[in-house]
């Protein structure tokens, strides 16, 4: 028996749609829309990254639905029979599938925006329609796959976009290059997402904004297997020697700086290094043993990079806002007034009798200067730099810094608007992970697919849902054209057939057919020119 799953990615209820339309209806027409941005993890978000679409073309509606057409007629449908049969607890009648492969193909037509396209919330990327009577049911038994196979790739690309954004921001404050930037956000959330393959999505919609830092290897195989992508005729995405805490738990006998020097004169002479910091005592290795290493490591031909992996990482990374009072002793009569003092006019440090506190959440802690001042200043202090074109301080180059957990958007920002604020170009490297990329759902940007437009008889009719309990949930009317208006991407709703024809929605996929293909390197480029 050949098992084929094609026609059985659906929810079971869709089983039953091929006999409910109406006996008349001879055509189903739907659409794709991010409905609202009321849910999003981006503040303040007002489109979505359409991306996946040929993914889920060559992946689904070609490889899975080919199996089913190569099969004989009763294997192709013997499986299908067997387990919805189960299912609803009386025999289905599979003829609309037997039909369908005595057609030879999916007469299914997708029209698309480009993939790459920065898409107003209400604004369809997607239309699909059946292309042949007698298949109107196939439109809307397809609406659970391609719903749970896009919105994760877009909502991933969208979330991407935003940390890019905000380090192109900072890098043009700050007078960092620009060529520094792709490599600024770096996605290490392979081991938190829901499976290898949703790695993979989520890896591709990383990489599809312009970002190339990644250790998720199948986001690259994904590139390469759908998106015409080359890792030997073009960057599609990269990392580097870096350690862990096994590793340098291995060292445990001889010390961390006979490991730094193993690694700089052994393993990696050359090219950028990362080294996981924090496995004991972090503010030890930054102001001790790594000025003992500096000679070693501005003489190597390559970057070291410091990688500290718990702890505040905003703290860790741009220090405390230290009160510009640099002794609290001579003005107030005890250490509790002194901290009031500070917490009131917006600090997080101060000194007290020659010591540092911090005062973080109702809690006081003492500090070292190096905590007050945080890695990259300290990095700055053993190894200095330069200053870029709008005079902010930049590391030296054989020096530098990542941070690769609990990132967030809003994270992100805080350091590097305090690093500016300290008068540091933002040259950081920032860790991008499971929270940011997985801590999402359909509902974050409103994904739905819903039909608009049936053909009765001899007549189109315009559909919809308007439910009276939620307005976010009204759909679209009828036929759909989607044009500029102002610049901006507008829907326009129950138009003719003459007027659907026209506008940026353009056929991607007819009859069993890609039409058009798009590449990694097209969908970059598009992103980079709308950001």
């Amino acid at each position: 028996m050949t098992i084929n799953a094609a026609s059985m990615q659906k929810d079971v209820y869709k089983e039953f749609h091929s006999r409910a339309y109406h006996p008349d209806v001879t055509e189903v027409y739907a659409n794709y829309t991010s409905r609202s941005g009321k849910l999003s993890n981006v503040e303040n978000n007002d489109k979505v990254v359409f991306v996946g679409l040929q993914y889920f073309i060559k992946s689904y509606l070609q490889e899975e639905w080919q199996a089913f057409f190569v099969a004989d007629k009763e294997s192709a449908v013997a499986n299908h029979r067997r387990v919805m049969s189960a299912m609803l607890g009386y025999p289905v009648d599979v003829s609309y599938l037997e039909a369908l492969h005595d057609l030879g193909y999916l007469p299914l037509r997708v029209k698309a925006l480009p993939e790459g396209t920065l898409v107003p919330y209400q604004v369809p990327p997607i239309t699909i329609v059946n292309t042949k009577p007698g298949f109107e049911w196939l439109t809307n038994m397809i609406e659970t796959v391609l719903s749970c196979e896009n919105w994760p790739i877009q909502t991933s690309a969208t979330t991407s976009v935003a940390y890019l954004k905000v380090f192109r921001e900072f890098a043009e404050k700050t007078g960092l290059p620009a060529d520094i930037v792709p490599f600024q956000g770096h996605d290490f959330s392979f081991r938190g997402m829901f499976g290898k393959h949703a790695a993979a999505m989520s890896g591709f919609g990383h990489l599809a904004s312009g970002l190339v830092g990644t250790d998720t290897i199948p986001a690259v195989l994904f590139a390469e297997k759908y998106y015409g992508a080359n890792v030997d005729e073009e960057l599609v995405g990269c990392s580097v020697d870096a350690t862990e805490h096994s590793v340098t738990c291995s060292w445990i006998l001889e010390g961390e700086i006979e490991f730094f020097r193993y690694l700089m004169r052994e393993q990696s002479p050359t090219g950028i290094l990362s080294v996981v910091s924090d496995t004991w005592d972090f503010w030890k290795l930054v102001t001790e043993y790594l000025p003992l290493l500096k000679e070693e490591i501005m003489a190597r031909n390559g970057t070291v990079v410091i990688r500290p992996d718990s702890g505040d990482p905003v703290k860790i990374l741009t220090g405390y806002r230290l009160s510009p009072v640099s002794e609290y002793s001579g003005l107030f009569n005890s250490q509790h007034e002194a901290e009031q003092a500070a917490v009131g006019e917006g600090f997080e440090a101060y000194r007290w009798q020659g010591e540092y506190y911090g005062c973080v959440e109702g809690e006081t802690q003492r500090l070292e200067l190096c905590e007050v001042k945080g890695l990259i200043e300290c990095l700055w202090g053993t190894f200095g730099g330069t200053f870029t074109d709008k005079g902010y301080k930049l590391l030296d180059e054989h020096i530098g810094a990542i941070y690769g957990d609990a990132i967030t958007l809003t994270r992100q920002r805080q350091i590097l608007q305090r690093l500016m604020d300290k008068g540091f170009a933002s040259k950081v490297v920032l860790g991008i992970g499971s929270f940011s990329y997985q801590y999402v759902t359909r509902d974050t940007h409103g994904s739905a697919v819903k039909a608009t437009s049936v053909v009765k008889g001899n007549q189109r009719i315009a559909i919809f849902k308007e439910p009276k309990t939620d307005s976010n949930k009204r759909s679209a009317k009828g036929l759909l054209k989607v044009d500029r208006v102002d610049g901006e991407l507008v829907c326009f709703d129950n138009v003719t057939e003459a007027e659907e024809q026209q506008g940026l929605l353009q056929v991607v996929f007819e009859d069993g057919q890609l039409v058009k293909e798009t590449t990694l390197r097209e969908i970059r480029g598009l992103i980079s020119t709308q950001i």
